[in-house]
């Protein structure tokens, strides 16, 4: 499964990095909203990830795949990786409250798993491993609020909208591994470009972008997002699919809920309360049973299951 030179604890230490990227694009998105369309701020955010993406290959000599095959899968890693997941989300967003909606999406590791055990079996599956990913969502819901769940069953197209770009996301974690053999910088650089090619045209038909006039804080969060939260983020994603594994990067949507906490009490001074102490420890100790046992298998070269 994973390279026995790999160092685990930089391992975890980048997918840390890559929950707080991923946790932070919530304010990002939430200060360009005030001044640019949804459809508009995502076709930017691939636009400009994608030239920052190509502009690391160049520097770096690599070059896209030839083979149309390999182009289609790209295209498809694209659907689950961010047009799908994206668009859906937004929508669901927009009729479920936040919290909820933190929980709701957290859950991809959950079909990760089931997905592993019952189609694609591509790496280790156990009940350790179902146990931490369970344990990850009780987390998250002390980290929230349970309150939060007392809104599931309504707005029920919203909530399954969620569900289904988390479903997504474990889709894009499980494709991902197909492009092994790919540099992240193409992977992530091809399944930008196919993402902007779709969502520019929608852009400009629906939302005329050339009549904004955003505010620079707009402007500024939207570089950021782009930048760091999507190009970056999708180079360190890639990195993490062969050194860690489906469910193992997956488990990173645990993190995001915790850091959120974190950056409020560092940043904004807020409080920190019991429960989301015990909430920030459950989505720990989740990630760690999840990915510590790969070091017991780093000599195998065969997938098993324990269930």
């Amino acid at each position: 499964m994973t390279s026995s030179k790999i160092s685990l604890p930089f391992e975890i230490g980048l997918l840390a990095v890559l929950a707080l990227l991923w946790g932070s694009s919530y304010l990002f998105i939430k200060i360009a909203l005030t001044d640019i369309p949804p459809i508009t701020l995502i076709a930017i955010r691939v636009g400009i990830a994608s030239l920052f993406l190509f502009a690391v290959m160049s520097w770096r000599g690599e070059r896209f795949p030839r083979d149309g095959k390999v182009i289609g899968m790209l295209l498809i890693q694209s659907v689950f990786n961010s047009l799908g997941a994206w668009t859906v989300l937004a929508w669901g967003q927009q009729h479920v409250e936040s919290g909820l909606a933190s929980v709701l999406n957290s859950t991809s590791p959950v079909f990760v798993f089931l997905f592993t055990a019952l189609l694609t079996r591509h790496e280790r599956i156990d009940r350790f491993r179902l146990a931490g990913a369970c344990l990850g969502i009780a987390g998250v819901v002390l980290i929230v609020g349970p309150g939060a769940l007392t809104g599931l069953g309504q707005h029920l197209g919203g909530q399954l909208a969620i569900i289904t770009g988390a479903i997504l996301y474990a889709g894009a974690a499980i494709y991902g591994r197909r492009f092994n053999t790919l540099p992240a910088t193409v992977t992530a650089a091809a399944t930008m470009i196919w993402a902007s090619f779709f969502l520019i045209p929608a852009s400009l038909v629906l939302d005329q972008p050339w009549t904004l006039t955003p505010s620079t804080p707009a402007i500024l969060a939207t570089l950021a997002l782009s930048v760091f939260c999507t190009a970056i983020a999708l180079l360190i994603y890639f990195r993490l699919l062969r050194t860690l594994g489906s469910m193992g990067v997956a488990s990173q949507s645990y993190l995001r809920a915790g850091i959120g906490v974190l950056l409020g009490v560092l940043l904004l001074g807020e409080s920190i309360s019991p429960p989301v102490i015990g909430g920030i420890l459950c989505t720990l100790v989740g990630v760690a049973i999840i990915n510590l046992p790969l070091t017991f298998w780093q000599g195998s070269t065969s997938p098993s299951s324990k269930l």
